[in-house]
């Protein structure tokens, strides 16, 4: 592979040669001499030197397809290795991004390291064939341009790998607080988290400044090796011609320097300059991850990965499990349970952390329990696990039959009716329908669309009306057990309430409600504070005193209403 990739490119550096040389043996033999036959011929032999390159040029790149490609692959199967069987969760970013980084960069440094080698080799040849003098002059300055650029290249890659990693440090914060926007208004922690998102912003600044200053010192490389023997050769002109060198050999000479080496010595410096450094720090991180992957495998044998069986055989230690366990018991006159979940663990990878770790909680019926915690804690997977939508990797869950209204609610075109009725099997009585609108706080909704009846276009609705309407279809679900998760967040505070309150007082219902204010976790009998291995339950007197999560929370909530809706 690597002889086909220098056969096709002497191509292109025979090309350099002839169109340097032929250019200076069309002046001194052809037009000055008086002979316009010879001197087109060696243009004509220039021209077909030019279309002989072009088509080495072009075999060129199926060659270095055929190089960068197997190596691509293995960078796959390194990194797939790494996603799949070990659950890094970096391994998508590593696949789709830096993977394709490596293969573009390894051929852009293919492309212009080869290429500069060949033309510079055919365009020196050339200078000393048309006269050692013209070489002598060209020569230092170009190895100067090469040596100073040469010394960039390693603080250019060490700026490149800080960058890139404020880069990713950047993003990385920007992803944990984005989808907690609401939490983080609702909590009064803007000045903090944009505090903390400006820093990051800051530090990405400062390595993007450092390098650009590199990046100065690669266009004076550029200008020193390819610009300044121009001017050497105009400035020593007359003291070459004094020493026997041709105007047709010093015509080929510039052609030599502005035609060939200074492109080429410019696809040097900006493509090995920035393909080169991303390449060095794209497969060194790479190689350290796998590294890292490798050497803390044996420790995530005997980690958090959890696969289910005995006692034994369970990842996390006695003792995290005891601190992780939530209880809520029904009281000594209540004999119903709504809600039994034991030593429920779930995890969103064979090799991830447990989002939930062990958990156990009782709920009798006609509780109303409230939820809260930071975002990412494991509020919705907590509701989506009750409800069956996801399997844990051990423990049970014994509950009543539920139903769950989601933040995003759905509501699909056709009459207010048929959206409110979708829960029930039987036909549902409009006395019955009108109670529920009343009660979840539907019915002004309910008569500016014109009845029960009326059509419903679900575009024209705002995100509070779609969540009201979800609310009234669960409220008329036969499922004692409600699930709301965040399913009011679009509503203000008093029609929020009114809605909780409806569902409280259903007759033989349990309510659970993931709350993002603090008026809806004072409304619930218990509080289920989500704080990994702290995770605790109580009152709202008593979590403030045992949970100093909750504390923040409140503390954050209190300190300044929530948005309108």
């Amino acid at each position: 592979m690597l002889l086909r990739l220098g056969a096709w490119s002497l191509l292109e550096a025979g090309q350099t040669f002839v169109v340097g040389y032929a250019l200076a043996r069309a002046l001194d033999a052809g037009f000055l001499a008086g002979h316009v036959r010879a001197g087109l011929l060696w243009l004509g032999a220039a021209g077909v030197a030019v279309g002989a390159g072009a088509y080495g040029t072009g075999r060129v790149y199926g060659v270095v397809a055929a190089l960068v490609e197997p190596a691509r692959d293995r960078l796959v199967r390194q990194v797939v290795a790494r996603g799949v069987r070990e659950a890094d969760a970096g391994a998508l970013s590593g696949l789709t991004q830096q993977v394709e980084i490596a293969r573009d960069a390894l051929a852009g440094v293919v492309m212009v390291s080869r290429s500069f080698l060949f033309t510079a080799a055919g365009a020196l040849i050339g200078l000393f064939s048309l006269d050692p003098l013209l070489l002598a002059v060209v020569l230092p300055p170009l190895l100067a341009g090469v040596a100073l650029f040469a010394a960039t290249l390693k603080p250019l890659a060490r700026r490149q790998e800080a960058f890139l990693a404020a880069d990713e440090e950047l993003a990385g914060q920007l992803g944990a607080v984005c989808p907690g926007l609401r939490d983080v208004t609702a909590a009064g922690a803007e000045e903090s988290v944009a505090g903390a998102i400006g820093e990051r912003i800051d530090a990405e600044l400062r390595t993007a400044r450092a390098l650009a200053h590199w990046g100065a010192v690669r266009v004076a490389a550029s200008a020193v090796g390819g610009e300044l023997p121009a001017v050497l050769l105009l400035v020593t002109a007359p003291w070459l011609v004094g020493h026997g060198v041709t105007p047709g050999a010093l015509v080929g000479a510039l052609a030599y320097v502005t035609q060939s080496l200074l492109p080429a010595l410019q696809n040097l410096v900006h493509g090995l300059g920035t393909s080169g450094s991303r390449l060095t720090v794209v497969l060194r991180r790479l190689t350290r991850l796998a590294s890292e992957s490798r050497q803390a495998r044996p420790a995530e044998g005997r980690g958090s990965a959890f696969t289910g069986g005995s006692a034994a055989g369970r990842a996390q230690p006695r003792t995290a499990r005891t601190r992780a366990t939530t209880a809520l018991r029904p009281s000594s006159g209540t004999q119903n349970t709504a809600l039994s979940l034991a030593s429920l663990t779930f995890a969103y990878g064979p090799a991830s952390e447990p989002v939930l770790n062990d958990l156990d909680l009782t709920l009798p019926t006609g509780a109303h329990l409230a939820v809260v915690g930071p975002s990412g804690i494991g509020k919705s997977t907590l509701t989506s696990l009750i409800a069956g939508l996801l399997t844990p990797q051990h423990g049970t869950i014994r509950a009543s039959a539920t139903v769950l209204i989601p933040q995003e609610a759905y509501v699909h075109t056709g009459t207010l009716a048929e959206n409110l009725a979708l829960h029930r099997s039987d036909a549902v009585p409009e006395s019955e329908l009108l109670a529920a609108a009343h009660a979840v706080g539907l019915t002004p909704l309910l008569r500016t669309l014109g009845g029960p009846h009326a059509p419903v276009e679900p575009a024209e609705l705002s995100a509070g009306e779609r969540q009201l309407i979800a609310l009234t279809r669960a409220f008329l679900s036969p499922a004692p057990l409600a699930l709301l998760d965040e399913a009011t967040c679009h509503l203000d505070p008093a029609a929020e309430a009114r809605a909780e309150r409806a569902f409280a007082a259903r007759p033989g219902g349990t309510l659970i409600v993931v709350a993002h204010r603090i008026s809806s976790a004072r409304r619930a009998d218990r509080i289920l504070v989500m704080d990994g291995a702290r995770t605790a339950c109580g009152t709202h007197a008593e979590l403030l005193r045992t949970s100093a999560l909750y504390r923040d929370l409140t503390a954050g909530w209190t300190t300044r209403p929530a948005p309108p809706a």
